[in-house]
């Protein structure tokens, strides 16, 4: 690089070259308050197409937005209604007996499965903004109804009112949806991580499949609490009760699905086989039992379906009296588990085939969809993933699958219920079982431990809470370790020292970067983080201990003293009047040292703060820098310029050296 003389020219030029940090002009407090609150609600814009538009034009859009089917439905074609007949059909095969074992599940009459894959699915195909969601019951969500219902009324002694409490529940379930995407907090969802909703899901799953051990032996008593000691102490204790006729048909049945399964995943193209074994389990079941009457020799079945659609249920809702903030509790747990699920679930697919969803209009969807559902006989209904996927893979275009497939399951309720009453419970025990074998995502937890420790003892908490706790002792778990971990961010955010690329102005962490290299006399530190109340004290502590980890370091190695601290406010995007305070603090502790603090590339939002509180008069306007090359490089050509013995290098009349443009 040349002589020390170069190197003192290069300093110079670095000083002469550095610009003014100039403090941008404060804006008035409600246009600033109305620019977060935008930010922050409506990141999206969702206005944006009204603006310019004549009155007439904005209600149309308004209408599209709340019913995007008039959207698209204008450009449907007869092609895409034969790809969607298909699909439709196709999830209609699926839908059926999973409805049937998920309300067996939730402790309902089997009847009302049917009944949410009829009417659900008609209102989401006129709001909802996925092409690929079909709609339907969900195996964790009817757990978590029979659960959490479970504990304040018997399903099986008194049958009527579990049944209004369970659409109370799905009922406060779709208030509270809707209004998390009417008031745009659908980031509140966002606090289930990915980790979290893994765990969650893979013990809820486990509890599933050990709950219908229950119809796999043909038990008639069994616990009604679901962590895994409960159950296997309800299973041992009743070898006696065991029935083998009951035990050998699940069996079969249950090799009979896994098979197909795997045979699907083997070719895409087989998808179909996979989707309609549910179906044709239940066929065979039937008919099984049926030419054998092993309904007689311990075999249970479903027994006596009512015909007909949807009867009202309006006034069967309970709004008052003792259970009603049961039911609210059980409506927004389960409505948050049925909004994490279905947006999850409709992003996964959207993004296969590159379009967008609105995860507020989704969650208008949803709760709308419950809301009528809850009038309509209806329990919680979202968007699954296994009914999703087979309808992405038939090949749907638009959300007329779900018409389609309301129309089956309508066909069905109106002509063919009677079919249905030698149906096994073994045989939807096996479904269940199937369907629940598929969310125990091993590979996930064993991609996360790879990648993010952290994370995956957030996943193992979530599974162990469920699994040996409940599954809403899990889901508080999941979520209290999720936000303990979002705090500590807060709390405590990363520092770290910073070093120079040799033969550039580049700076960067030195951990990362050996060959980043120390300047003598100049100590460069990175704060990670917006600066707030909550982390304040700890940056201010951990501050002064750097110093004084890097002053002990210079004097066991003999190395120029300190002179500088070099602060990077890059990633600071924020603070409040603590974090004021704290560099306050900071300024003096390091005065007091005999050293000189300075700033670089602080943001406009920290500028702000600093030039309304004076504190950046107390730091000195001219000693801070647009970036750490310019504020090392003043550094340094303070250190080379100033003589030994001549007084603190700190003084103010040293301030006067640097050039600005």
């Amino acid at each position: 690089m040349g002589s020390g003389g170069d190197q003192e020219q290069q300093q110079q030029l670095v000083v002469e070259c550095a610009h003014r940090v100039t403090v941008p002009e404060s804006k008035p407090f409600m246009e600033s308050l109305k620019k977060n609150v935008k930010e922050t609600f409506f990141p999206d814009d969702p206005f944006r197409q009204f603006k310019g538009q004549k009155p007439s034009r904005r209600v149309v859009l308004a209408l599209q937005y709340f019913f995007p089917m008039l959207e698209w439905l204008p450009r449907y074609t007869f092609t895409y209604f034969k790809s969607d007949l298909v699909a439709g059909i196709t999830i209609a095969s699926l839908a059926i007996p999973q409805g049937i074992s998920y309300a067996k599940l939730a402790n309902l009459p089997p009847i009302l499965g049917l009944y949410s894959s009829f009417v659900p699915p008609l209102v989401y195909a006129m709001m909802g903004s996925s092409k690929d969601l079909a709609v339907g019951t969900v195996a964790v969500a009817s757990l978590l109804l029979a659960s959490m219902l479970g504990k304040e009324v018997s399903a099986t002694e008194n049958m009527a009112l579990y049944v209004q409490l369970a659409f109370t529940s799905t009922f406060f379930a779709g208030i509270f949806q809707v209004s998390l995407g009417l008031l745009r907090l659908g980031f509140i969802v966002d606090f289930l991580s990915h980790a979290t909703i893994v765990g969650f899901m893979g013990g809820a799953a486990t509890v599933v499949c050990l709950q219908q051990l229950k119809g796999i032996l043909g038990l008639t008593h069994f616990t009604t609490s679901t962590d895994l000691v409960s159950v296997m102490r309800s299973i041992f204790s009743q070898t006696h009760q065991w029935r083998w006729e009951s035990a050998l048909l699940g069996c079969c049945f249950l090799f009979f699905l896994l098979l197909t399964r795997f045979l699907s995943k083997k070719s895409p193209k087989f998808f179909w086989i996979s989707a309609g074994t549910p179906l044709m389990s239940v066929i065979l079941g039937s008919i099984l039992v049926y030419l054998t009457k092993a309904e007689n020799h311990g075999v249970e079945v479903i027994g006596h379906l009512k015909k007909g659609l949807n009867p009202p249920s309006l006034t069967k809702l309970v709004f008052t009296g003792a259970y009603l903030m049961t039911c609210v509790k059980t409506g927004i747990v389960i409505g948050i588990i049925a909004l994490a699920e279905g947006v999850a679930v409709g992003r996964s697919f959207a993004m296969f085939k590159n379009y967008h969803i609105d995860g507020n209009k989704e969650m208008i969807a949803f709760g709308t969809m419950n809301i009528v559902g809850s009038f309509t006989s209806c329990y919680l209904t979202t968007g699954p993933f296994s009914r999703s996927a087979v309808n992405f893979n038939a090949g749907c275009k638009t959300a007329v699958s779900n018409v389609v497939m309301s129309v089956a399951v309508m066909i069905t309720l109106l002509f063919l219920t009677p079919l249905f009453h030698y149906t096994p419970l073994v045989v939807l025990s096996s479904i269940i079982i199937s369907a629940m074998l598929g969310l125990i995502d091993y590979q996930a937890a064993i991609h996360l431990w790879s990648v993010d420790k952290v994370d995956f003892i957030v996943c193992l908490s979530a599974y162990i809470g469920v699994v040996f706790g409940s599954v809403e002792i899990g889901l508080v778990i999941a979520v209290m370790i999720s936000l303990l971990r979002v705090l500590l961010f807060v709390a405590r955010p990363r520092t770290s020292v910073l070093g120079n690329i040799p033969n550039s102005m580049i700076y960067r962490r030195m951990d990362q970067y050996p060959v980043a290299q120390s300047i003598p006399g100049v100590f460069v530190l990175q704060i990670d983080a917006p600066i707030y109340f909550a982390n304040s004290s700890y940056l201010r502590e951990r501050i002064s201990r750097w110093i004084d980890e890097e002053e002990d370091k210079l004097k066991v190695s003999g190395e120029a003293s300190l002179q500088y601290v070099v602060l990077d406010m890059g990633a600071v995007t924020s603070i409040d009047t603590s974090g004021v305070s704290m560099l306050e603090e900071v300024k003096k502790n390091i005065d007091r040292r005999d050293l000189k603090l300075v700033l670089a590339n602080p943001g406009s939002e920290v500028l702000k703060k600093l030039d309304s509180s004076k504190t950046i008069d107390i730091i000195g306007r001219e000693w801070i820098y647009m970036t750490v090359g310019e504020a090392v490089g003043a550094c340094n050509f303070m250190l080379h310029t100033c003589k030994p013995g001549s007084g603190n290098t700190n003084s103010d009349a040293n301030h006067d050296i640097k050039c600005e443009v």
